[in-house]
């Protein structure tokens, strides 16, 4: 006669008919907790519904001069959206954004396998990088206007400049930290220079490069802005100088959402470059 097996905890058919579960436990599979990036994502969207509740509710006492609240924003960029005004400020700083980024990417790549490389090329310019990182790039602002006057020129000149140094800082920490062994070992079997860039350097270093991109593109957002302050002519820096002109608190709210929008899409846009481009760091996470 078949028995119930104690140590497995099941049970076992009878005559080849197998015994109806309990439906006690059947039941119990309903309160299973949710899994820990459910949780995560409820509790990130109740933290935000509360934020934006209590904004409302307070924003509403105090004045408007001062500050606003989340559905007068949202009247405002339904506005400027249907005036076409924001997407011709938007174009237009993306337009700048985009191509000073590049250029920026591109420089400091550059010159931080370079300097990180040979120690002649560090020689000749760790003064000038540090110097330049510790100024205040700012306050040489009015220069550049000076130089390139209130264009696009200028404003490319500034984005680039800010964007520049994480890039080139981070690339140059890569190629320092890449281990010593690993070139030994491209030295003993008879590699060359460019080899060892391209197989050796270059995949270890490849971390440090899209954290610095990365970096690059927060600080290219804010390089955008204080031009556009400066230049004042088009762009949504422009759009937020012009409504804080007019007390326009709702509709100069409406740009800086844009902004903190476009930095969050643009920085995630490079975390997915970085696991399409190095797909061993993102499993070693």
């Amino acid at each position: 006669m078949a028995q119930e097996t104690a140590a497995s905890g099941k049970v076992k058919s009878i005559g080849g008919v197998e015994p109806e579960l309990d439906v006690a436990a059947e039941d119990t599979d309903d309160l299973v907790p949710p899994s820990g990036k459910s949780l995560i994502w409820i509790v990130r969207v109740l933290s935000i519904i509360s934020v934006v509740g209590a904004w409302e509710i307070l924003g509403r006492q105090v004045d408007p001069l001062f500050m606003s609240y989340p559905s007068a924003i949202a009247v405002a960029a339904t506005q400027m959206i249907g005036s076409g005004e924001l997407l011709v400020g938007l174009l237009s700083s993306l337009r700048t954004l985009i191509v000073a980024f590049f250029i920026a990417s591109v420089i400091g790549i550059g010159l931080g396998l370079l300097i990180g490389r040979y120690k002649m090329v560090d020689a000749a310019t760790d003064w000038l990088v540090n110097a330049l990182y510790a100024t205040p790039l700012v306050a040489v602002i009015p220069l550049v206007i000076l130089w390139f006057g209130l264009g696009n020129t200028a404003k490319t000149f500034i984005v680039t400049i800010l964007a520049l140094f994480p890039i080139l800082i981070n690339t140059t920490a890569g190629v320092r930290n890449v281990p010593k062994q690993l070139i030994d070992v491209g030295d003993a079997f008879a590699a060359n220079e460019r080899q060892i860039f391209t197989k050796i350097i270059l995949p270890s270093a490849l971390p440090y490069m899209m954290t610095g991109l990365r970096l690059g593109v927060g600080r290219a957002i804010i390089g955008m802005v204080v031009a556009e302050f400066f230049t004042a002519i088009t762009g949504l820096g422009a759009l937020i100088v012009k409504y804080g002109n007019q007390y326009d608190t709702a509709s100069m709210f409406v740009p800086i959402f844009v902004l903190m929008l476009l930095g969050i899409t643009l920085s995630l846009a490079v975390r997915r470059a970085e696991e399409w481009i190095a797909p061993w760091k993102a499993t070693e996470e």
